[in-house]
């Protein structure tokens, strides 16, 4: 009866407009009064503390910075003219180089809504002036922004990482083969798309170009290279890796492409601490809200809900990709996160699913999230930008979907799509 008045409240305070960290705040801490009294807040803020503590999470607001640093100084617009002299000769081309810029930028930001916003800027409206409807544009501009939570480094397997003490170096890796697969099939996707509609091509392909691009964006190409080489050769670790990343835009910013001013620098610096501040007042106030559903048995209990109805894996793990799908369709990835790794996870271990295979069905259900209304926070950038009806360019959206979702369901059913090269680096 607790645990139902607790969810209760909690979805009372959400559809009233509470933002979700504080409801989630206020639900754990009125619980934790009414069952043990005022005492019970010192520990709360203590939690709160440690809570937002985590060396891990400091590569969080670090990948924020060098996502805002790269759109405000050049970078993404010159990683845009390369890919565009590499594919965009092709019919369609600049929907696949909207998909292919996407996951080269996701290999420095880690974040989709950074992705969308950086890179929809520019490439929507082009697309709309080539010929592209706005739906189109918005759709694939969106659902390609996603692969930034799938391929590394990611901020949701950071997160992820962070709490349910996973390796954060060994989630990147396992997402390395979805990302791609999935990135490459959203390009057919789009071939295929340009073909049947007959959407334009670009310019005629020119090597002096392509070189000339290339030269221009040569520094900007650097950056995966920091990141992840650093990250998968041990030099550095994640949250190191992050740090490098901003300075490295920084670097490139000021003294090379020399667009970086104190102005965009300032705008960057402010734009990364709003939202580093919404993502890490959600994960203290998870912490908490851990606590006290711990104190009530909660994970005890859903773990022998589930073994009740069904002990095989494979059966689990689809009510529970159903529950991240439908949370994913109401709330911020995040908040989904934090609100549901921690209660699930005894039940994970006690299936015996590796934490790094469970890490990546829960990204790639964020990043199905983002992409499905009401929420759909990349998808409401997107939407935004081209100036169309979110439900309209959903139902131009779904070819891109059901990607995401073949892909979710070829990585929880045959684990080696994701965790094969982690045991080949890593051994069994």
């Amino acid at each position: 009866m607790t645990i139902a008045l607790v969810f209760l409240l909690l979805v009372v305070l959400v559809l009233i407009n509470v933002p979700i960290a504080v409801a989630i705040a206020v639900v754990a801490m009125a619980g934790m009064v009414a069952a043990h009294g005022t005492t019970a807040l010192v520990n709360a803020m203590l939690t709160f503390y440690s809570g937002a503590t985590s060396f891990p999470l400091l590569a969080i607001p670090l990948f924020i910075l060098a996502g805002g640093l790269m759109n405000t100084s050049g970078i993404s617009r010159r990683l845009i003219a390369f890919v565009t002299a590499l594919v965009g000769f092709i019919r369609g081309g600049l929907a696949m180089v909207n998909v292919f810029v996407s996951m080269i930028f996701a290999e420095i930001s880690g974040s989709a809504v950074a992705d969308v916003a950086a890179l929809g800027s520019v490439l929507i409206p082009e697309m709309k002036r080539r010929g592209y409807s706005g739906r189109f544009s918005a759709a694939v501009t969106s659902s390609s922004a996603s692969l930034a939570v799938i391929i590394p480094p990611s901020l949701p397997m950071i997160l992820y990482g962070a709490i349910s003490d996973t390796s954060i170096t060994q989630l990147f890796i396992a997402g390395i083969v979805p990302g791609i697969v999935c990135g490459i099939a959203m390009m057919a996707l789009s071939y295929w798309y340009a073909v049947r509609f007959n959407l334009p091509r670009e310019d005629a392909f020119s090597l002096r170009r392509l070189w000339r691009s290339f030269r221009e964006a040569g520094w900007a190409l650097t950056l995966p290279v920091i990141i992840l080489g650093g990250i998968f050769s041990g030099i550095v670790t994640a949250t190191e890796a992050a740090g490098l990343a901003v300075l490295a835009a920084l670097v490139i910013g000021v003294f090379i492409y020399r667009e970086l001013d104190l102005r965009l620098l300032h705008r960057s610096l402010v734009d990364g601490v709003v939202q580093t501040a919404a993502v890490m007042l959600l994960v203290t106030a998870s912490a908490v809200l851990g606590i006290y559903l711990t104190e009530l048995e909660v994970p005890v209990r859903l773990t022998r809900a589930m073994l009740a109805i069904s002990e095989n894996r494979y059966v689990v793990l689809a009510m529970l990709n159903l529950l991240l799908f439908g949370l994913g369709c109401i709330m911020h990835g995040a908040a989904a996160i934090v609100l549901v790794v921690p209660i699930v996870m005894p039940l994970v271990r006690e299936l015996g699913v590796d934490p790094v295979h469970f890490g990546i069905i829960v990204t790639l259900n964020i990043a199905i999230g983002q992409q499905t209304p009401p929420v759909a926070s990349v998808l409401a950038v997107a939407c935004s930008i081209a100036k169309e009806d979110m439900w309209a360019v959903t139902r131009v959206n779904v070819g891109y979907i059901l990607l995401l979702i073949a892909t979710l369901l070829v990585v929880t059913y045959v684990p080696v799509f994701s965790t094969g090269l982690v045991g080949a680096i890593y051994g069994p």
